[in-house]
């Protein structure tokens, strides 16, 4: 199967630039090699961020709908603080006693179910995965991996070949087994019924083919299938599936978690169940390289008694002081609560531009994290996605696309974002549609 260039990845030579960005692209490329991407049909160049807010060299502001990374905002100041404060003092890993992890752990942990009472750290969340499909084999002795079939949960070899939206060239491994979406396209006759029904069949697939099954792993908003938030409660039936067959559940959270839903702080919360294991990263940190892997005691004996673990960054005392920074943002500036506000008017204002831009079609939300699909006569256009989205980034907002066939807005901005923000971006869209 062959997977869609993203519809806003530059390609040279498409568009004439600036001369110093001609040369500037150049020795990139000769330094860093081919398999790097810019976005943008004219590539930006970025030097300060603030809040929701991006700047180019010349001054130039760009809202940001797309960077979930950042997620209290670019550059917080309290958190800036709190990792040079931290850095100025400290900075060492876990070998040693400190009470700055400790600390992170304890205020991380009490947001979990209480069943879900150990915490490990790694740097990213292509780590954090790596780590639980290592985890997950050991407690299950089997090897079978279930993963949606756009994935993303990595850049090891293991989450690579588990990440089906990064192409057949990589994905997937020996021992994937994708099943489709869960959509109601996909599973017309019921999204839970339907999912549940094909993560158990791809555990018999695995059977007829020696392989046991290990894990089930799903990103609780399915980003990269399109964001595939609803109906809450529907995963349920999938984890029960994976289980029966001896096979843990994997909620990975890397890019929903941290309130970014809205109504819960994590996904999986919304879908009433308890993971066996939880993956974090990216918002973890607000761009500090911080990630982990919170799961259930009983899950980790069979890894812990045969293997040690250790991550020489993983943990270091400033990610924990920059981690307790997060934690205080977003629960002293109620950004959960936000996300969830901001993202229902969000929400409503792209179905009702719907309503006279037949380009819109479906939005599927869940507080601040939004997809919305781009049509032509009623079918998905990746072609005009692309479109839209270097459109809006001369007009100083900035986005993505997303979903299989890559015609799918992605929205994801900052925790703070606005209900004014959010009106700019309507505005924006609704003149950008309005255009011949």
């Amino acid at each position: 199967m062959t997977r869609p260039q993203m519809p806003n990845a530059y390609t040279p030579g498409a568009i004439r630039l600036d001369p110093q960005d001609d040369a500037r692209i150049a020795r990139r490329a000769a330094l860093l090699g081919p398999a790097y991407r810019l976005f943008y049909e004219e590539p930006l160049h970025l030097v300060r961020g603030e809040g929701v807010w991006l700047y180019d060299r010349d001054g130039r502001a760009y809202l940001d709908t797309y960077n979930n990374v950042a997620s209290v905002g670019h550059c917080h100041p309290r958190v800036v603080a709190a990792m040079a404060g931290q850095a100025a003092t400290l900075a060492t890993h876990t070998r040693y006693l400190h009470d700055g992890i400790l600390d992170y752990a304890e205020r991380l942990l009490a947001l979990f179910p209480p069943a879900l009472a150990h915490v490990m750290f790694t740097c990213t969340g292509s780590e954090a995965n790596d780590l639980a499909i290592r985890i997950a084999r050991a407690a299950t002795g089997g090897t079978g991996i279930i993963v949606t079939d756009n994935a993303y949960h990595g850049v090891t070899l293991v989450t690579a070949e588990a990440s089906m939206s990064l192409g057949p060239a990589v994905a997937p491994g020996p021992t994937v087994f994708p099943v489709p979406a869960p959509s109601a396209t996909n599973y017309p006759d019921g999204i839970a019924s339907g999912f549940a029904a094909a993560v158990t069949a791809a555990c018999n697939r695995m059977q007829a083919q020696g392989i046991k099954p290990c894990a089930l792993i799903v990103d609780t908003v399915f980003s990269s299938d399109g964001v595939l938030p609803d109906p809450a409660g529907f995963l349920a039936p999938a984890a029960s599936a994976i289980r029966a067959a001896g096979g843990l559940f994997i909620a990975d959270e890397v890019q929903p978690g941290f309130g970014r839903t809205g109504s819960h702080m994590w996904g999986f919360d919304r879908h009433g169940l308890i993971p066996d294991m939880v993956s974090l990263g990216k918002p973890m940190g607000n761009g500090y390289p911080m990630a982990g892997l919170v799961l259930q005691p009983q899950i980790i004996e069979a890894f812990g008694t045969k293997a040690r673990y250790f991550n020489t960054f993983g943990g270091n005392a400033v990610a924990a002081a920059v981690g307790l920074a997060v934690l205080d943002v977003v629960r002293d500036e109620g950004l959960m609560e936000n996300a969830a506000t901001v993202g229902t008017a969000f929400a409503a204002g792209l179905r009702d531009l719907a309503t006279r831009h037949e380009t819109l079609g479906e939005t599927r939300a869940a507080g601040l994290f939004l997809g919305t699909d781009i049509l032509t006569g009623g079918q998905p256009d990746a072609t005009r996605a692309g479109r839209i989205v270097n459109a809006l980034r001369q007009n100083g907002i900035l986005i993505s696309a997303t979903g299989p066939q890559g015609h799918i807005l992605k929205i994801r901005p900052p925790l703070p974002f606005s209900l004014a923000n959010a009106d700019q971006f309507l505005t924006t869209l609704d003149r950008v549609l309005t255009r011949p």
